[in-house]
């Protein structure tokens, strides 16, 4: 028990300091009698938020009506191109089985496990690159980081379209991986930089939902694309499209997005500061530019960070196992290539419907783990299903159900997403997490497709043995995550008690509407406490280290 005390000594101590330095400005900005922003000390503004240079200690008044005026006017600017470049990602990705379905393993001459190999190098890339993406997402601008990796995958799609052998074809997966490792790191980052936590949830579906209709257009393309008749192969010509409308995005990201509020050229100034001051409740800040090391040692130190990417290599897993085999899993059922397509379309409108499902029950329930674990359930009934039952024409309707059944799984991922960056703060250990959490999900990705053997077609029934032991042990860990957080919001209310402020704080931030941070907030103690609540939101400091970070199930 010794070590656990003096680390919690040096915590306190170390919150004590943050909370005297933000109490000092306070009360130099009282004396000036303005709550001005200049007002702020410079070495605080250099080390925290870049919000802070719009607000200071400053504490601005918001409506609701504010509040969703501002809300609506981020969804269209920022979510729209979101959505619209994640789709791209996904499709871009999930073009490689319908390739398959339209000749290209004959075409390539692709042999044993090859093509289960070119299906997992994309993500053996993404595992490469996450060291440096946490680091690109915290240095280089959001505005400029997005089209360069949109372009970069954009590119490498369209040359896939070019590959002749299965040497080729591996490179340019390789590429495609490369730059699209940074994408669900980079969005998610985004994400909680323009929204409050409750709004968090349905945001992350609306660009992560982008799966369903990515299956719903990669389905029609190809079925419309593989009846042009062409002296190119029709794979070829599927991911020469998808790849061509990639790249011509590129300048379009350029052009919608901005960095963050401070730089946001859709809101006024007094609405910059609005929309500052909307996220305080957070407490996880709206970003940095300084890559802090003791911000990703933290995360690396942390059993919460290692418990959400065992969920990410859980789900993931599953999820590729849908975009690789699925339309040859459909083929194993007794359907042509064309029917193959086409079957896939509904198919991808469930897993839309069942990703907004997931998140709104999170949003209306505010309950992360029990959506999560719930969704889960139809899952392993699918396996099951497509495990027991035979493979006759007489079992077409409940194998195509239970192959349905594994959407659900996609519910899982935007939940996982929404569920570490609510409990993560620091604009480095959020991007670090971001990272090992998509690196996990390339881990997860790598493996799924090496379950599925040429050698167990059509049935695949080793794999999907497998893969329902994995979806049992993501529900065990999902309960093992719950209680870590029930501890750690524990260990904050006794550092908030140490420091005289109130053992209870209100998480205004999963309010379906704005509340202020200090309603509800009020303390026993004195007036210079209560003044002092909220006053670490945008200091980029982790959420170890604010003692009024509130961790979320």
């Amino acid at each position: 028990m010794a070590p656990l005390n003096k680390n919690e000594n040096h915590d306190t101590t170390e919150l004590k300091e943050i909370a005297q330095h933000v109490e000092a400005i306070e009360l130099g900005d009282s004396r000036h009698g303005t709550g001005s922003s200049n007002d702020t000390d410079p070495n605080l503004k250099q080390h925290g938020d870049r919000a802070l240079a719009i607000v200071g200690s400053e504490r601005i008044i918001l409506t609701e009506e504010d509040n969703r005026k501002i809300r609506r006017k981020t969804d269209r600017r920022i979510l729209t191109i979101l959505v619209w470049i994640y789709l791209l990602q996904i499709l871009d990705k999930s073009v490689l089985g319908y390739g398959a379905v339209f000749g290209l393993q004959t075409d390539l001459k692709l042999v044993g496990n090859q093509y289960s190999l070119v299906g997992s190098i994309a993500p053996i890339a993404q595992v490469c690159i996450q060291p440096f993406t946490s680091y690109l997402i915290v240095k280089v601008p959001h505005r400029i980081l997005m089209p360069s990796l949109c372009l970069g995958w954009g590119i490498a799609q369209a040359c896939m379209a070019g590959c002749t052998s299965y040497q080729g074809l591996l490179v340019a997966r390789f590429f495609l991986g490369l730059f699209e490792g940074g994408c669900l790191p980079l969005f998610s980052v985004i994400t909680t930089h323009w929204y409050r936590r409750a709004e968090q949830p349905l945001r992350v579906a609306a660009w992560y939902g982008t799966n369903g209709w990515a299956t719903i257009f990669a389905a029609a393309l190809s079925y419309g694309l593989g009846h042009i008749p062409s002296h190119l192969y029709p794979w070829q010509i599927l991911f020469l499209f998808v790849g061509l409308v990639t790249i011509a995005t590129a300048p379009l990201a350029y052009w919608r997005l901005d960095n963050d509020i401070t730089s946001a050229r859709f809101l006024t100034d007094h609405e910059k500061a609005q929309a500052i001051e909307r996220l305080r409740a957070n407490q996880t800040g709206t970003g940095s530019n300084e890559f802090k090391w003791d911000q990703v040692l933290e995360a690396l130190l942390e059993p919460k960070t290692w418990l959400f990417i065992g969920l990410s290599i859980l789900n993931n897993l599953g999820a590729q196992v849908t975009n690789t085999f699925g339309p040859l899993i459909l083929q194993g059922l007794g359907f042509d290539k064309y029917k193959t397509s086409l079957l896939n379309m509904p198919f991808g409108a469930v897993q839309w419907l069942i990703i907004l499902a997931a998140s709104y029950c999170v949003q209306k329930f505010r309950l992360k783990s029990a959506v999560l674990a719930a969704f889960m359930m139809p899952v392993v009934a699918g396996l099951v299903m497509l495990y027991l039952l035979p493979r006759s024409k007489g079992n077409d309707g409940p194998l195509l159900a239970g192959y349905y059944l594994l959407a659900f799984l996609y519910g899982g991922i935007p939940i996982i997403v929404s569920w570490i960056v609510s409990n993560t703060a620091g604009t480095t250990k959020k991007s670090t997490i971001m990272s090992l959490y998509n690196g996990g999900a390339s881990i997860g990705n790598i493996i799924g497709p090496l379950l599925f053997t040429k050698s167990d077609a059509p049935g695949y029934y080793p794999g999907l043995r497998k893969v329902l032991a994995v979806f049992i042990v993501m529900i065990v860990v999902v309960g093992i995550q719950v209680v870590n957080l029930m501890v750690l919001n524990k260990m904050q209310s006794k550092k908030r008690v140490r420091n005289g402020k109130p053992a209870y704080l209100k998480d205004h931030s999963m309010e379906s509407r704005y509340v202020d941070f200090a309603e509800g907030n009020e303390s026993n103690e004195s007036g210079e406490v209560r003044r002092r609540l909220g006053g670490q939101a945008f200091l980029d400091i982790t959420d170890r280290k604010n003692d009024e970070f509130v961790y979320v199930y």
